[in-house]
């Protein structure tokens, strides 16, 4: 071991004072070597307390291991301990964004949970896909959709669903709800979406896109059933049949569909609560080939308690194959249900597996 001589730390320095509360919010700043162990643990370490005139600090485990130490046996525990509470300090966030009338500030939610801004908004966007900001932006406009179904006017819907102005919303409108808000209301009046029809082995496959991306992908075994599904949605809509260069485009989709390591890279619409789009967005980060339980799922989105809702959030999704709802599976590793059946879920993993 070639420990060099370092100042004394005094009890004053913050970080033997973050050290001693345990505080993971300083995890990401230091690490902390004891002299008399050998070993470096991180602030939030559960390990018993050292005494200070063993300890000596780093500002990276790199710079540790380079004077010697080696990472304490608890690390693996240390990590999983670090992203639980990461979880959890995203779950207080998401839920005082959704309480707010007004949408906070980075630097309130951050002093809200504990944690730098800059470190808060990177967890908050590993965790949940979304920036602080966009994650309220979706907020806001599932409200507003809601809104606009059940208000006397559209002004009385922005107001409620917590926009300062009309001209601060209007400024935004197509791009929160694909559509003019009073289209939006009138069932998609006057919005054009294209759509067409293919087969592929998994049977009839039907592919919609709006002026924002791809806005379904619909899987089974009657190809009117589809067709149906997608005016259900948008009853209002102008449906557009298939060009040429559309075409080619859901022979993109049908590609992926049948060789998965292709890969799709296209623009989705999405159009889901802010929960529902955290969930879809942890689907995307699963791996072809590989699965993952609703528990696991509501674990990373930070709402360990909220199995139902993730199972819920996945039925509720229209985007097949692009948000892989079917590598979700229950914690026996059993298949579960699947909106377009368990048979196809059971096909487009094995086809993930090859």
């Amino acid at each position: 071991m070639r420990h060099k001589t370092r100042p004394a730390i005094s009890e004053s320095d913050p970080r033997w004072q973050a050290l001693l509360a345990r505080d993971p919010a300083a995890d990401q700043s230091f690490v902390y070597g004891v002299r008399t162990t050998g070993v470096y643990c991180h602030p939030s370490s559960p390990a018993r307390r050292p005494r200070i005139e063993n300890v000596e600090f780093f500002d990276t485990p790199a710079e540790a291991e380079a004077a010697g130490y080696r990472p304490s046996r608890r690390r693996g525990s240390d990590a999983d301990d670090l992203a639980r509470q990461h979880a959890a300090q995203v779950t207080r966030a998401c839920q005082l964004i959704e309480d707010a009338e007004t949408e906070p500030s980075l630097n309130q939610l951050a002093e809200q949970v504990n944690m730098s801004p800059y470190h808060f908004h990177r967890v908050f966007k590993r965790a949940t896909g979304l920036t602080p900001k966009a994650y309220a932006s979706a907020h806001r406009a599932r409200k507003l959709r809601s809104h606009l179904h059940s208000a006397d006017s559209i002004t009385e819907a922005v107001y409620g669903a917590g926009f300062n102005s009309n001209s601060r919303f209007y400024e935004s409108s197509n791009a929160r709800l694909g559509m003019t808000p009073g289209a939006y209301r009138d069932g998609g009046a006057n919005i054009d979406i294209h759509f067409a029809i293919a087969q592929c082995s998994l049977g009839a496959i039907l592919v919609a896109q709006s002026v924002r991306g791809i806005c379904a992908i619909l899987l089974g075994d009657d190809p009117q059933a589809l067709v149906q599904d997608l005016q259900d949605k948008f009853p209002k809509a102008n449906f557009i049949g298939a060009d040429e260069g559309f075409e080619r485009l859901v022979a993109r989709v049908v590609g992926f569909v049948e060789a998965p390591a292709i890969g799709l890279d296209l623009p989705l619409d999405l159009r889901g609560t802010a929960f529902q789009e955290r969930v879809w967005q942890a689907l995307r980060d699963i791996p072809a080939g590989r699965t993952a339980s609703y528990a696991e799922i509501a674990e990373r989105i930070g709402s360990p308690k909220a199995v139902r809702a993730v199972a819920k959030a996945c039925a509720a999704n229209s985007i097949a194959v692009a948000i892989p709802c079917h590598r979700v599976v229950r914690s026996d590793g059993n298949l579960s249900g699947y909106r377009w059946g368990v048979e196809r879920k059971q096909q487009l993993l094995e086809r993930e597996r090859h």
